[in-house]
């Protein structure tokens, strides 16, 4: 079977689930509109950028999971879900992902925003495989701390190729599309690799080497 590989935020996403999610807890006063939004943006700034130090952003991002029950953070993910992403699933993107279940591949969204944030992103896209970075959890609730490898850069390829192992899968005639310059490491490892409204870095990359560039958007 062949597979199919997604990125998450901006490629299938018409924006970033990770950051809106820091925008949602900021918006309602859940955390500090002004001085956790100033960070939150800084931080996005240097993922775009290349330069984001995920050790850092994480340890900013997750304490939030560390602090509150686990019944309000399924509720506060339930009110995000409908504010924040539903407005940003591409109906683009969901034909991408119907045209390769159709053509009977494996769908895996592949992204570094965290468990918490995705899965329920996961599930609404229809795709029951997911890598992301993991959230630890002690006595059924979050830390507020990561564990294993953080699906990010070169993060993706050690996470894909044990998943890979564990599964019984190969990249042989595999798909990964993506719209940023921090998952060459990956576009480099499948068979097709796919821009998908790429920022510069990656556009530039894609066409010097030839890759397939597309748009999901409107």
């Amino acid at each position: 079977m062949r597979l199919a590989l997604f990125d998450l935020d901006n490629t299938l996403l018409g924006g970033d689930s990770d950051h809106a999610w820091g925008d949602y807890l900021c918006a309602r006063g859940i955390l500090d509109p002004v001085e956790y939004k100033a960070r939150n943006d800084e931080f996005y700034q240097h993922y775009l950028a290349g330069k984001l130090d995920l050790t850092d952003y994480l340890n900013f991002c997750l304490a939030i999971l560390g602090r509150t029950d686990m019944a309000q953070l399924d509720k506060w993910h339930r009110d995000f879900m409908r504010d924040c992403v539903e407005p940003i699933v591409l109906p683009q993107g969901l034909e991408l992902l119907d045209k390769h279940r159709a053509a009977g591949d494996k769908l895996v969204i592949i992204t570094a925003t965290n468990r918490f944030v995705t899965g329920p992103i996961a599930e609404r896209l229809g795709v029951e495989t997911l890598l992301a970075t993991e959230c630890e959890m002690l006595d059924g609730r979050y830390t507020g701390r990561s564990t294993d490898v953080p699906c990010f850069r070169e993060g993706k390829v050690t996470r894909i190729n044990r998943w890979l192992e564990e599964n019984g899968f190969n990249l042989e005639d595999s798909y990964f599309y993506s719209d940023s310059m921090n998952d060459l490491p990956l576009l480099e490892q499948v068979t097709h690799p796919v821009a998908v409204d790429p920022d510069p870095n990656l556009r530039a990359e894609a066409e010097k080497r030839g890759w397939r560039v597309m748009s999901l958007r409107d």
